[in-house]
């Protein structure tokens, strides 16, 4: 069976597509982009914190399946620029502190928006 995430802590799909889908023990989450979740406008800057918002929206998701970011297997990272690659590194780093998942990061030449950044990831749900 299908389960979609459906939480008011990270944006509401802006597309005909859920938050996330969980199939039996793994999760697939949809590319978060840095929406607020209040207001469902872009937040940030600069691609730090455009960053930040991204990945405490992916945070949210993980929570309402009852995991967090060191269940994360793989994820795959889009930035605006590649020049951003560092800067989106260091706050990455932050939220996954020693756990490091497979990832793939490239750039692209537009994202949802105009943002700088988007990610998404596939977890283990126990």
């Amino acid at each position: 069976m299908l389960i979609p995430t459906n939480t008011p802590n990270a944006p509401a799909a802006i597309g005909p597509y859920s938050q996330a889908i969980r199939f039996q023990n793994m999760l697939f989450t949809s590319g978060q982009i840095p929406l607020d979740p209040a207001t469902g406008e872009v937040t940030g800057e600069d691609v730090t914190a455009q960053a930040d918002r991204v990945l405490r929206n992916l945070g949210a998701i993980l929570e309402a399946n009852g995991i967090g970011f060191e269940n994360v297997i793989k994820t795959t990272c889009f930035l605006a620029d590649m020049k951003d690659f560092a800067a989106f590194n260091q706050v990455y780093a932050k939220y996954f502190g020693n756990h490091k998942p497979a990832r793939s990061c490239v750039a692209v030449k537009e994202l949802p928006k105009g943002v700088l950044c988007e990610v998404e990831a596939i977890a283990a749900v126990e």
